[in-house]
């Protein structure tokens, strides 16, 4: 005890066993949606529904523990929802990608993020892209994966005369969906730091009593094979030489890592790790659990494994240290042996996580410069063509395309990174191949 009380320290950062304990349990029980979630968004493209929960759950169990033991951060990672939608709804369905090769994206994402962690390229990045422009691209990721949430719950469908309207509020499922969306949205109004997951556990019951969901046949089990899934993405990295997939693996990484940096940044600020420079005290080490993470979870099976801003919750009631991610990564162990409630956790079940998550994205559009028009134009285009395209990484190309083109005609070539010009290029030339 005394051990890990001074490998902590505990007694520097005002803290003790039992604040930490219920810090990281109250952390898990807040991401533990994105067990089920992933899982049910994945199985849609032909992915092994329970591979991936035990894939995700040990991804996020290893991420997690390298985030207490190694950088001593109290956070939780797991597979990012808007990385999750993006792999399904805008790899594999928006440009028809087999997810082996999708995976492999993922993979490769991870591994550049690994190099970059350790060689301090990192720094150089994040100053190159203008802030407004990872504020247009969150607030983008928010509307697109609420987008698929109302689409999936059957709130908003196609039209061909409208292209999109109002779906058949009629129907038990949608009714189902706006239930969760309406229990979900009145627990994060009252507080609730646990509000998405007791949502989805009151969303199942609702669903099960008006006989939309089947009631599980069982609640613990033996964990799941991964075997239908792992080392897919290894066997597929040579697929990836192309400009569509490097694309892909760009905008992988380019959400991971920005997801990453801006969440330990705010995590940070409420914990005391930030030096007096800004920089993120054992942030290089962070960035490296992020990025081990994605790697391992893209080899067993699930997507970018991502700092959770969730993780706020488990600091609101006393998360101080990296103990505390420690103790959520054993949950993520345990959490393997209730695969069974896979089966309860339908697409009109995850919906309302997916609104509720956009909703939650968007609040960076706040933070945009929208009275230069060389900046509010990129971030609208940047933002509106996601949903519309239905690609985040097409949004993000018009979006950066339209910054550079317009700071020059602005005059402000000298403003613009140089590595940002070199965006440009590869988007323009993505663009006409």
């Amino acid at each position: 005890m005394n051990f890990i009380s001074n490998y902590f320290q505990f007694k520097e950062n005002n803290t003790n066993f039992k604040a930490e304990i219920l810090g990281g349990i109250t952390s898990f029980l807040t991401m533990a949606y994105i067990l089920f979630v992933v899982p049910g968004i994945l199985s849609q493209v032909g992915m092994s529904e329970t591979s991936v929960f035990a894939a995700t759950a040990i991804a996020s169990a290893v991420g997690t523990f390298i985030m207490g033991a190694f950088a001593k951060f109290p956070t939780v990672l797991a597979p990012g929802m808007g990385l999750n939608a993006f792999f399904a709804f805008g790899v594999c369905f928006g440009m028809g990608i087999e997810w082996q090769t999708a995976m492999a994206a993922v993979l490769m994402s991870g591994l550049i993020f690994t190099v970059i962690s350790i060689t301090g390229i990192r720094e150089m990045i994040i100053k190159a892209i203008p802030n407004n422009l990872k504020f247009a691209v969150t607030a983008g990721i928010g509307l697109f994966i609420a987008f698929i949430g109302l689409k999936n719950a059957g709130i908003i469908v196609g039209d061909e005369s409208t292209y999109v309207a109002l779906g058949d509020l009629s129907s038990k499922q949608v009714l189902l969906s706006i239930f969760g969306i309406v229990v979900m949205a009145v627990l994060m109004v009252r507080g609730v730091k646990t509000a998405i997951f007791l949502g989805l556990v009151v969303t199942v019951i609702g669903g099960v009593l008006i006989g939309v969901v089947d009631a599980p046949s069982a609640i613990i089990a033996m964990p799941p094979s991964v075997a239908p899934t792992f080392g897919a993405a290894v066997r597929h990295l040579g697929d990836l030489f192309n400009a569509k997939m490097m694309l892909v693996v760009f905008t992988f990484l380019f959400m991971d890592f920005f997801d990453t940096a801006g969440t330990l940044v705010a995590i940070g600020s409420k914990v005391g790790l930030i030096r007096e420079d800004g920089s993120v005290k054992n942030g290089p080490r962070a960035l490296l659990a992020d990025s081990v993470a994605t790697c391992v979870g893209a080899v067993f099976g699930t997507t970018n494994t991502t700092t959770c801003m969730e993780s706020l919750s488990g600091i609101s009631v006393g998360a101080r240290t990296g103990f505390s991610s420690v103790v959520a990564a054993g949950c993520f162990i345990i959490s393997l042996f209730f695969s069974p409630l896979l089966s309860v956790v339908t697409s009109g079940v995850t919906a309302p996580a997916l609104i509720i998550v956009g909703s939650l994205l968007c609040t960076s559009l706040k933070e945009i410069e929208w009275d230069a028009p060389e900046i509010a134009i990129p971030s609208f285009l940047t933002i509106i063509l996601m949903p519309l395209t239905y690609s985040i990484g097409e949004g993000i190309a018009f979006g950066f395309l339209a910054y550079v083109i317009l700071m020059l005609a602005k005059g402000k070539r000298k403003e613009v990174h140089p590595i940002m010009y070199a965006l440009g290029v590869l988007f323009l030339v993505y663009f006409i191949l």
